[in-house]
């Protein structure tokens, strides 16, 4: 049985998906760029996510999300589906679009984290050696001053979805906000800030010391959406399900998981063998949406 997946409301998430071999599907261009921040508005605000930022390279897209009402799966799926659709049609692309065991979505235990995730996400471009600074990337990128600034109107964008009919909206709200538990959005901001420029500046002087130079925004232009970057990536990479810099509440992070585990598997082994008034434990996902399951309370 595969390991299940915990879901409960008010979590904040890295969420990561990465495209087929790494092919650069997702290389900037308007049509592309438009596409994407018009899917991540319209997700949000059909599944209730809370957005605190987000990057798209050329071959990986980063999402920091807090998950208001345990909708996370299909939010994703939905964003996931709708971009590789809408990109693949760009390109004349049809076959698999996201690497098969990419997704990975990482629980961040407190504001903190999330800090943390955040700028190391908008320092993605830098630590790749693509640019000098987030802020010079093409691509997809939210800059940290939008956290907090309050809804942006993003329109339909023309080509892949269609003008009349059909059921996407022609305009949706995308909206940075600060995670939960943050006291204020000015402090907030002024930490990311500072955690990112470091991080960039680390990652600069990391270029600089392996005699390397920054792509920059024309050669990442210039670069073909079909083509794979030319440095190799180490395969089967440790896929973490909890990030905190608190050890203590790490493990007991880890704990709670590992118990939910024991009580999914005593519960499925119960549904499985005819007991259909069985109750799962809180934060059950699939069993939940897919048979209707009942699930304790809490969590």
């Amino acid at each position: 049985m595969t390991a299940p997946r915990q879901i409960l409301e008010r979590t904040t998430y890295l969420a990561t998906r990465r495209c087929s071999e790494r092919r650069l599907f997702l290389r900037p261009s308007k049509a592309v760029n438009d596409a994407v921040r018009y899917v991540l508005a319209v997700a949000a605000e059909r599944y209730g996510v809370a957005i605190h930022a987000f990057c798209v390279l050329s071959n990986h897209i980063h999402l920091v999300v807090t998950d208001i009402h345990g909708n996370l799966p299909a939010f994703e799926q939905y964003v996931g589906s709708l971009v590789a659709r809408a990109v693949n049609s760009f390109h004349g692309h049809w076959e698999h679009f996201w690497a098969p065991g990419s997704y990975s979505a990482v629980k961040l235990l407190e504001p903190g984290d999330a800090l943390s995730k955040i700028a190391y996400v908008l320092a993605n471009p830098v630590a790749a050696g693509l640019v000098r600074r987030g802020s010079e990337w093409p691509g997809v990128w939210s800059a940290p001053e939008q956290i907090g600034a309050g809804p942006v109107l993003v329109d339909r964008p023309d080509g892949f979805f269609r003008k009349e009919g059909g059921k996407m909206p022609a305009t949706a709200m995308l909206q940075l906000v600060c995670p939960l538990g943050v006291e204020s959005v000015e402090a907030f901001r002024r930490g990311l800030v500072a955690a990112l420029t470091a991080l960039e500046d680390e990652a600069a002087r990391k270029v600089a010391t392996d005699g390397r130079s920054f792509l920059g925004r024309r050669g990442v232009m210039a670069q073909k959406p079909g083509a794979r970057p030319a440095s190799s990536e180490p395969h089967r990479q440790l896929n973490p399900r909890i990030a905190g810099r608190d050890k203590w509440k790490r493990i007991e992070a880890i704990g709670r998981l590992r118990e939910f585990s024991r009580a999914y598997r005593t519960a499925w082994l119960a549904f499985a063998r005819g007991l259909r008034n069985t109750l799962f434990p809180p934060g059950t996902y699939r069993m939940r949406v897919t048979y209707g399951v009942a699930c304790a309370p809490g969590g």
